[in-house]
């Protein structure tokens, strides 16, 4: 459900499918591995939860308000974090090998 209705699950998704390609290719470490699964997973994590704190508050709350629109913004902003916490992983993890590239 969460990949049919939502566009950033699917965004979240293809990055995925790039990261673990980029892991592949680049051989990483297992401990690396665990760090990537862990940030796939959490940002994962967070867009169901977001995902699922719009529809219920679009449910007792159908028309504006302030407070629903606050109830929105910070489950969006917790996935913010959780993606911007995977891209240090990312950085860290694939940034040397990248620049090494070069």
């Amino acid at each position: 459900m969460l990949l049919r209705t939502q566009t950033n699950a699917r965004i979240h998704l293809a990055a995925t499918v790039v990261v673990i390609g980029a892991g592949v290719g680049f051989e990483i470490s297992r401990i690396e591995w665990v760090a990537v699964v862990i940030a796939i997973g959490l940002v994962g994590a967070a867009e169901g939860l977001n995902s699922a704190i719009e529809a219920a508050v679009d449910l007792t709350s159908p028309e504006h308000h302030p407070t629903a629109g606050r109830a929105k913004d910070l489950a969006a902003g917790g996935v913010l974090i959780a993606a911007l916490a995977a891209v240090v992983v990312g950085v860290l993890v694939f940034g040397p090998r990248l620049l090494a590239l070069l």
